[in-house]
């Protein structure tokens, strides 16, 4: 009784916590009962499409009925689509929920099953691992790349798929294998090192031949000869889909939920800093367009998002679509405003004119420090007026978005402001590679590393402001455009009018009335803008 009248909680407020990552998401019901298990290739669009009103209305009975009844969800995080695949059928066979059909009969996903006792092994599909000695692989979420990569194995390792006992004739004198000696040339035991060497590229070592791959793509299509070229960009595919190494989900071995504090030390541990970043700011250009370069800088404070810290910019001084520039500009006007507000809230910096910006602001921290205990600390907030004409406000981890070049235009930025003691990285997107000041090779983190989660929801969130800031500004210039073509309207006019009621959506709901009373417009220009916007 006191569960139904228990009221529903907002589950729209928690879709912001949603990473944007693949992984698998739970629904339960006001009992905590499993009642929907899904995934995603992007978990925060996934789950953000059921609490849009315009899906509701179009979604179907089932739907409608599993919302009603959900209370909560959760989501788990992976590394990859596949994965996302393999848990989702693993956790609709654990809670076997109302509302999931596919996965709750005994069907399982692929294997494949080597025998070693047999003379010719063969590489054969299956659907359950059993205690019999055989060398098994997987399981694999994609049948159909599975297939395709033992055709693959058969041709350019030289071994038997499929079928049953010993080679037959037609196996033993098959010339379509890419090897050059056949089955019928070498004994029993030759046959086991090209098992043993098939065996190795399943379980992952397959990085060479896919290179070669590649390679041969790339020259096909050079002589224009684009389906032999698309035929092979298939075969990568499916092979990279198959020899990727993917986690095996065991009952109590769901991927751990977020713990940012936890993220944050990991983090630490990973770039060797020697106190945990509990504030980082990111940056991130977008360039979608020459029209609008813009960037943003979101902030992290222990791991979560502090959106009342995040700023901005529409770049300035740079010309075109030049990434590294842009975020020279960028990092150069965050910091220096910092230090510019630094020295108007400390009066006596003038008395240490000789000293780097850096020490200046340690310094001042050090002076708040003792003015009250607590403040001036990078992570503290200030909570009074005293508190914040002290507080100084410097970051314990900057990070850029990119490689070495994008790295490098900010140090040389952070160098000129006196602040090269600032913590630094950059994160390039198609490897997940960390960039460092001073070291040649990037560091790669595994991709369930809670550190590099981390830096990755930081990125992801930081490419999401700069995106919903140029698309805002592209909005903006398409509205103000419209007026361009309404007769009696000049540049001045439109200004005055976009002044006056902000945008043209207002300036659409104006009346006639209200139109006319803006300056330097009449009443009948203002019966013709109206009637102009009304028909527009």
């Amino acid at each position: 009784m006191a569960a139904s009248k228990k009221e529903k909680p907002d589950l729209q407020k928690k879709v912001h916590e949603v990473p944007h990552r693949p992984g698998v998401y739970l629904m339960r019901d006001r009992f905590n009962r499993v009642i929907y298990v899904g995934k995603a290739r992007d978990l925060r669009k996934r789950v953000s499409s059921y609490f849009l009103p315009s899906k509701l209305a179009q979604a179907d009975l089932k739907t409608r009925a599993m919302l009603d009844a959900t209370w909560n969800f959760e989501t788990h995080t992976v590394r990859s689509e596949a994965e996302s695949v393999l848990l989702e059928g693993k956790l609709i066979k654990e809670y076997r929920p109302r509302y999931n059909v596919s996965f709750r009969d005994d069907k399982r996903f692929l294997v494949v099953r080597v025998d070693l006792s047999e003379e010719w092994p063969r590489f054969r599909l299956a659907r359950f691992k059993k205690d019999d000695g055989s060398r098994y692989f997987g399981p694999y979420a994609h049948a159909g790349a599975l297939r395709q990569t033992l055709n693959f194995m058969r041709k350019k390792f030289g071994v038997l798929t499929f079928g049953r006992g010993a080679p037959t004739e037609r196996e033993l004198k098959s010339s379509t294998y890419q090897v050059p000696v056949r089955l019928s040339e070498i004994s029993a035991e030759q046959y086991r090192e090209r098992v043993e060497q098939a065996c190795e590229f399943l379980e992952g070592k397959s990085r060479e031949m896919i290179a070669a791959l590649e390679e041969q793509m790339r020259k096909a299509a050079e002589k224009m000869d684009f389906e032999k070229a698309a035929e092979l960009r298939n075969m990568v595919a499916d092979l990279r889909s198959t020899t990727r190494p993917t986690r095996r989900f065991t009952r109590g071995s769901l991927p751990s939920v977020i713990d940012p504090m936890a993220d944050v030390q990991a983090l630490a541990d990973a770039l060797h800093l020697p106190d945990a970043p509990r504030v980082m700011e990111c940056f991130d250009i977008s360039n979608i367009s020459t029209t609008h370069v813009v960037a943003s800088m979101v902030c992290f404070r222990d791991g979560v998002s502090d959106k009342n810290n995040y700023r901005r910019y529409r770049v300035r001084t740079v010309e075109g679509q030049d990434d590294f520039a842009s975020m020279a500009e960028v990092v150069r006007r965050r910091y220096s405003r910092i230090l510019l507000e630094a020295r108007a809230a400390n009066s006596n910096a003038a008395e240490f004119s000789q000293e780097n910006a850096f020490e200046a602001i340690a310094r001042c921290r050090a002076t708040a420090s003792v003015a009250e205990p607590g403040v001036g600390k990078r992570g503290a907030c200030p909570t009074n007026e005293k508190e914040a004409r002290l507080y100084v406000r410097l970051p314990d981890l900057i990070i850029v978005d990119g490689g070495k070049g994008q790295l490098s235009v900010a140090c040389r930025e952070l160098q000129r402001l006196g602040l090269h003691d600032l913590p630094i990285i950059g994160l390039a997107k198609e490897h997940e590679e960390i960039y460092r000041p001073g070291r040649a090779l990037p560091l790669r983190l595994p991709m369930d590393s809670p550190a590099l989660r981390l830096l990755q929801r930081i990125r992801d969130e930081a490419h999401r402001f700069a995106n919903a800031y140029h698309q805002l500004l592209m909005k903006k210039r398409v509205e103000e455009s419209i007026l361009d073509d309404c007769p009696g309207v000049s540049q001045n006019r439109k200004s005055l009018l976009l002044q006056r009621f902000g945008s043209v959506n207002r300036l659409r709901r104006a009346s006639v009335e209200e139109i006319a009373a803006t300056e330097g417009i009449g009443r009948k220009l203002a019966e013709e803008v109206h009637l102009f916007l009304q028909r527009h």
